[in-house]
């Protein structure tokens, strides 16, 4: 009889490994057991760099040659918070009328739980007829730097001269309801930090100091009070927004040297870290003084064009839930922006409302229905 597997029971499982980016726990171990019993043949690979922690990862495969289709995700998660805020334990993993309580209950173990329950279910009816392969990229390190994770697993298959034709992120991707929503891109991600040069000095002689605070508001005032662009046909428009401004200065009657201000922009495609930087200085600039604008991009803005496959992935979500799904690029960021340099790569997974939150959890209906999703989606990638 072939291995089957049970997606919510292995979601509890997986809940059940504290893994705190970038603490493993076991988590990568349970989900490796699991398919090598279905014939998987796996790989772990941990990665290092300098400053940042070793994190171990996840690579999986079955079958040969292409066209290969991956899924992607991760197991570790953030941390709990106030565990007495919780009215379950965060690690427990339990089932209260009808919903799993736990961390990563939606972002995302049971997203790969039921990454796994798919291909079981496909393999014990289809077995090894089928053309091409299917893989299971999992990394424990999104949640955090994202250093030695999902970056470092694709260059590393790009080296063996591997290829991945398509790839589905197991994201929650859902605002209100399973089946509302699919990413078929995401904004780019950037970060900016401004220092503003001054001479201190004592406020009651100011000619004798000059003072970066008022050059500097004039300067933020020229950033947000001006659109960056109007966005496109699949994006909003670019936004920035001012997320800290320090003084450190303890003093009233001191006027202070400098001020410190921090920014974070989520871009579309009509934005590259380039531009923006180009176009923050600009009005920067027009201010005067003496400043240093440092900007550190995390991801581009991309898009997967609307075409045969999120027509298949579309499709089967109505199949199976009697709705179409958006198609959007709302929200933060996920390793999909590392993906979609190799492939084409949608994000679709359970419903959001709860991730990163005390008492995270989802209903069990969702789980299953999402095992049910991805193997439909297998059976229309790799038709008999």
């Amino acid at each position: 009889m072939a291995h089957q597997i049970d997606p919510v029971l292995l979601s509890q499982a997986l809940i059940r490994c504290p893994s705190v980016t970038p603490v493993d726990a076991g988590v990568l171990g349970t989900v490796q057991k699991e398919l090598e019993a279905l014939g998987f043949q796996c790989h772990r690979l941990v990665f290092s760099e300098i400053g940042t922690p070793d994190v171990d990862n996840l690579f999986a495969r079955i079958g040969e040659g292409e066209p290969h289709f991956c899924f992607a995700g991760h197991t570790d998660v953030v941390p709990t918070g106030d565990l007495k805020s919780w009215s379950a334990d965060p690690f427990g993993a339990e089932i209260v009328e009808g919903r799993l309580f736990g961390r990563g209950a939606v972002d995302m173990k049971s997203a790969v739980a039921c990454f796994a329950a798919a291909v079981a279910r496909f393999l014990e009816e289809r077995g090894r007829r089928f053309k091409g392969s299917i893989s299971l990229l999992i990394t424990n390190d999104e949640e955090a730097v994202s250093i030695n994770g999902t970056r470092k697993v694709l260059k590393w298959l790009a080296e063996r001269g591997d290829r991945i034709s398509a790839s589905i992120v197991g994201e929650p991707t859902n605002a209100g309801r399973l089946g509302d929503m699919a990413k078929i891109g995401r904004r780019g991600n950037l970060n900016a930090y401004l220092s503003v040069f001054g001479a201190q000095g004592h406020t009651a002689y100011p000619h004798l100091a000059d003072n970066p605070i008022p050059r500097m508001a004039k300067m933020l005032d020229a950033i947000t009070s001006e659109e960056i662009d109007k966005g496109n046909e699949h994006f909003q428009p670019t936004i920035l927004q001012v997320t800290s401004v320090d003084v450190g200065n303890p003093a009233l009657n001191v006027i202070p040297a400098r001020v410190e201000v921090k920014m974070n922009s989520r871009f579309n495609t009509l934005q590259s870290p380039q531009s923006l930087e180009r176009w923050l200085r600009e009005r920067f600039d027009r201010a005067g003084g003496k400043y240093e604008l440092k900007v550190e991009p995390s991801g581009d803005a991309f898009l997967t064009p609307p075409g045969p496959f999120s027509d298949l992935v579309a499709g089967v979500i109505h199949q199976v839930l009697g709705q179409r799904p958006a198609l959007t690029t709302t929200g933060g960021t996920s390793d999909a922006r590392f993906i979609k340099d190799y492939c084409p790569v949608i994000e679709f997974g359970l419903v959001g409302l709860t991730m990163h939150k005390v008492d995270e959890n989802t209903p069990i209906a969702d789980i299953v229905k999402l095992a049910d999703i991805y193997k439909a989606i297998l059976d229309g990638y790799f038709p008999e």
